[in-house]
């Protein structure tokens, strides 16, 4: 790991009519797990199958079927809580939260309040170069997802779908520690990345695979820091939840929404309901869903039908010396070995599949910044522009070396290997034999060039007396000589013959 010192950020200031306020967040964060199996069931997880046919008969809640947990999924919690610097609980146990779910048949959802799996972690949430929030984790526990209702299908009816019914989440509880919309946003982009690398959720917001409740507060200068000192939750005033959030730009509109209404509510002599809100990205505005339960409201009790779950630390070690290079880790080392930037290596690592592209291309090709160079500017823009993913990437990291390693050799010029990309890009094939076959090598011939040099001199003679006077001028006649050579004489040849024409 890379020594980097952190400056930590501002908290989001709000000026109001009686003076300035100050955000407050946490989030509570739904991540499916990665999983072929159900936590309590062998049906399917597989998304977008036909509605109701990944339903086991646990999962309709038939009678007499009993859970019984899928420990793989157990595991991929174990592994996602290492790879927080999290506390992993040997003992934990199972609890029954009741509430009404019209799409969760048994009535209830088995998940985990007294005795979770995972304890407290933290996550590192870089905000710039050289800025970072550190994000403490409460806890991870484990549960069951439910169903999903379908309202608009029919006028007069509601239908639902139990395929999502018992697939295992991971909630991921943060301390308040957030303190602006695009830290929580940060937060959530960084924790997702997280999981996928780990590979224990694939962080599909669209689908609904991650999703977050974001808890909003607002508080005077000063009373944070009461808090911290002195861990009373009453000096941040009353929160309000914003349920099922899937999108960044959505949880940074409705935090920003949701702080300035309570702001105004209190400045108008107001209280503040503590109450779960749903955002509104139509209207850009929260709305009151239902009053806020407690624990107790849940009558949260322990499960019945399954046993405490009683782990080895010899398994939780085994899980953790198979753990994936990380994000941060993988960031320090791309700075360290390959002398990139700050930005470079975050852009280069911000997916697994990203980077592993990279350092298979480095691996051919050598050169760390110029293969970061060609992989971000030119490969990733071309497929940001044609909406393409790396998976897609009609470039091989194979065949990108290629292109760079002719660079290197001096085959080719810049303005050669962009012509030389475009050609593998859309057409395919080997650059090398792209080159030879299409007459694109770069002229090195320095009679040529010097040839070249003398006509375009001979027939400017007006143009070379102002660029004695003014030896800025001599990029004119670079210009001329590559245009004359079509671009394939050597640039760096060229501009030396140059000067020591014109200083004759």
């Amino acid at each position: 790991m890379l020594d980097l010192t952190y400056e930590s950020p501002k908290p989001k200031i709000f000026s109001g009519a009686t003076g300035d306020w100050e955000l407050v967040i946490g989030m509570e964060i739904h991540a499916q797990v990665a999983s072929e199996a159900k936590l309590f069931s062998g049906a399917s997880t597989r998304f977008g199958a036909e509605p109701n046919s990944n339903v086991a008969f646990v999962d309709a809640a038939m009678p007499g079927m009993l859970p019984v947990v899928n420990e793989y999924c157990i595991e991929q919690a174990v592994r996602t809580g290492l790879g927080l610097k999290a506390q992993i609980n040997l003992w934990s146990a199972f609890d029954r939260k009741n509430y009404f779910y019209p799409d969760l048949p048994q009535g209830y959802q088995i998940s985990q309040l007294y005795h979770p799996l995972v304890g407290e972690g933290e996550v590192l949430v870089d905000m710039g170069a050289g800025v970072a929030r550190l994000v403490r984790i409460e806890r991870i526990h484990v549960e069951q997802d439910a169903g999903k209702s379908i309202h608009d299908m029919d006028p007069n009816m509601s239908f639902v779908d139990l395929n999502r019914t018992g697939v295992a989440l991971m909630e991921i509880v943060s301390r308040p520690d957030i303190r602006g919309p695009e830290e929580a946003a940060a937060y959530v982009g960084k924790l997702r990345q997280i999981l996928r690398y780990l590979g224990t959720c694939d962080g599909n917001m669209q689908n609904g695979n991650l999703r977050a409740d974001v808890n909003v507060s607002v508080c005077r200068p000063g009373q944070y820091e009461k808090y911290q000192a002195t861990q009373d939750f009453a000096h941040l005033g009353t929160r309000c939840e914003i349920k099922n959030m899937n999108s960044m730009r959505f949880i940074q509109a409705a935090i920003d929404y949701e702080a300035r209404r309570q702001i105004a509510l209190l400045e108008d002599g107001g209280k503040i309901d503590q109450e779960t809100r749903l955002y509104d990205p139509d209207k850009g505005e929260t709305r009151s869903m239902r009053s806020k339960e407690e624990a107790h409201d849940y009558r949260y009790f322990p499960c019945p039908d399954l046993l405490p779950l009683e782990i080895e630390q010899a398994w939780v070690d085994a899980i953790a010396a198979n753990l994936p290079e990380l994000p941060d880790t993988k960031k320090a080392r791309f700075m360290a070995d390959f002398g990139l930037t700050d930005y470079d290596a975050s852009v280069l690592t911000a997916d697994l599949a990203d980077a592993g592209f990279f350092e298979a291309v480095v691996a051919e090709a050598g050169d760390g910044k110029l293969a970061a160079n060609w992989v971000i500017n030119e490969l990733f823009g071309r497929l940001k522009k044609d909406t393409r993913e790396i998976g897609d990437s009609p470039v091989s990291a194979s065949q990108l070396a290629g292109v760079i390693k002719l660079i290197q050799s001096g085959d080719i010029s810049g303005k050669i290997a962009k012509d030389l990309f475009e050609i593998v890009y859309t057409e395919g094939g080997d650059p090398a034999a792209i080159v030879d076959e299409r007459g694109m090598k770069q002229v090195t011939d320095t009679g040529a060039i010097e040839q070249a040099v003398d006509e375009i001199i001979a027939a400017n003679p007006a143009q070379v007396e102002k660029a004695k006077q003014n030896p800025k001028l001599a990029g004119w006649f670079v210009g001329q000589v590559m245009k004359a050579t079509g671009g394939k004489a050597n640039p760096a040849v060229v501009n030396q013959i140059v000067a020591e024409k014109l200083a004759t």
